[in-house]
């Protein structure tokens, strides 16, 4: 049978973050999976539940969490209800979520785990757990989806300037029209740790086997991104899927019960990787 277990952790800042766990009790010892989601998202968005249980009753523990600063509250976890929080966040602070969730997991204390983890990283995510398995040898195997190849790639250049002048700049969520704050100290965290906050360069560090999957028909984060993670890793199996955006046909909200056929595909190429 699929279960759930929902837990709550203190993150970064005392920030709680919402973990969800799905599970089909039949596979005793299942691997799990850590999902780490991008830029403007969160654990319960569109499809994210359908890709749970689809790696749930492929014989996975599928892991899904709200990093501590997203914007989303316990009270609220579909919603940016705390822009403060939002406007807050760092890579930095991504990263530390990132190691306590890991932390928490390989306790065994709450979720079986045999030897290790492995993590999937879409959009900003990706790059984060880029570092994230640069750093940690607790992670056994990466899967990037969509992944960007530099955070700084994630708005012009030129808006920088003004950003820091004014402290804030203000990135449009045009899925709800929020002008969602971002605080120049993310600049300044990018500017303080550069070597580690370097995507590609901690690119060409991971060891772990890793699988990079971008869509062609990416809007968002353009499929060269990938081109350049592979270049700093040729070690790395490399996939480009055709006619995938970037969230692999995923919307938000989702009304469908099934995968759409574009993360259906990623899935299978990712259960396949993560089986071998």
């Amino acid at each position: 049978m699929i279960r759930k277990d929902n837990f709550t952790l203190p993150g970064a800042k005392g920030r709680p973050m919402l973990i969800d766990v799905t599970y089909d009790d039949v596979f005793k010892n299942a691997p799990l999976v850590i999902f780490a989601h991008g830029f403007k998202g969160f654990k319960d968005w569109g499809t994210h539940d359908l890709l749970a249980r689809y790696f749930a009753e492929k014989g996975f523990r599928f892991l899904k969490f709200n990093f501590s600063h997203n914007g989303t509250t316990p009270a609220n976890p579909l919603d940016f209800a705390n822009l403060t929080a939002f406007a807050d966040n760092t890579v930095s602070i991504e990263l530390e979520d990132l190691d306590t969730i890991i932390d928490f997991a390989c306790s065994g204390a709450s979720i079986p785990v045999a030897n290790g983890v492995y993590l999937i990283g879409h959009s900003m995510g990706g790059g984060v757990s880029i570092i994230k398995t640069a750093e940690d040898a607790r992670i056994k195997k990466l899967v990037t989806m969509a992944s960007i190849s530099g955070f700084r790639n994630l708005w012009p250049k030129q808006i920088e300037q003004q950003w820091r002048l004014q402290s804030v700049f203000y990135f449009e969520n045009k899925r709800t029209g929020q002008q969602m704050p971002v605080k120049s100290t993310l600049l300044d965290d990018l500017d303080k740790h550069p070597l580690r906050l370097d995507i590609i360069r901690q690119a060409s560090l991971v060891t772990q086997p890793w699988l990079i999957v971008h869509g062609d028909a990416d809007p968002t984060v353009p499929v060269s991104h990938s081109l350049q993670l592979h270049e700093a890793n040729p070690a790395a199996e490399y996939v480009v899927q055709k006619g995938a955006d970037h969230t692999f046909g995923g919307e938000h909200p989702f009304a469908g019960d099934a995968l759409p056929a574009s993360l259906s595909e990623f899935c299978d190429k990712a259960i396949s990787f993560l089986s071998k």
